[in-house]
């Protein structure tokens, strides 16, 4: 089983490298060439998601891509370590529905307008939380296997595919 690590400061300009090494080890491990544009998409979505949680909240520690490949899959992981406050736990597969990651999200973190303040109000950090649903909702539209897991302590996107033929030998 062959892994790829890539550690990259949360800066938009470094999520088009994380989708161009993605998508080189998706090839290299055997992944269908009609699905690379997906997994291109998958990876800046999710890198996106946590470059811009990681801003959001401040952070200076780097965004985290694992690319590990064995004979029958290959599989990317996404983590942050951005807090989330409450917990999330969804897994879309085939035959879920697409936007079943994000309805899981958007569930478990619904913001509200402060007391007092007119039903209308936006909140701050109701756009980057509407964004994140948007983003979850695409990966989840793209990639059969996907794992969206959030805590205090960050959160991680795993995202698999098949693979169709044996990797190249290194």
């Amino acid at each position: 089983m062959a892994t790829v690590e890539l550690l990259f400061s949360a800066l938009p300009e470094h999520v088009r490298t994380a989708r161009l090494v993605a998508a080189a080890v998706a090839r290299r491990a055997g992944v269908d060439e009609a699905v690379l544009d997906e997994v291109r998409l998958a990876v800046g979505e999710a890198c996106s998601r946590a470059v811009s949680l990681h801003t959001g909240h401040g952070l200076s520690s780097p965004v985290k891509v694992v690319l590990t490949e064995d004979e029958k899959k290959f599989s990317i992981e996404v983590a942050d370590e951005a807090p989330h406050p409450t917990a999330v736990v969804s897994t879309a597969g085939a035959g879920r529905q697409p936007a079943a990651a994000s309805s899981a999200a958007s569930a478990s973190s619904s913001v509200s307008a402060p007391p007092g303040g007119p039903s209308g109000a936006t909140v701050a950090g109701e756009d980057a939380e509407s964004e994140d649903d948007m983003g979850l909702a695409v990966i989840s539209g793209l990639v059969d296997d996907v794992e969206v897991t959030a805590g205090e302590s960050g959160g991680l996107i795993r995202m698999s595919w098949p693979t169709t033929t044996p990797p190249v030998p290194a």
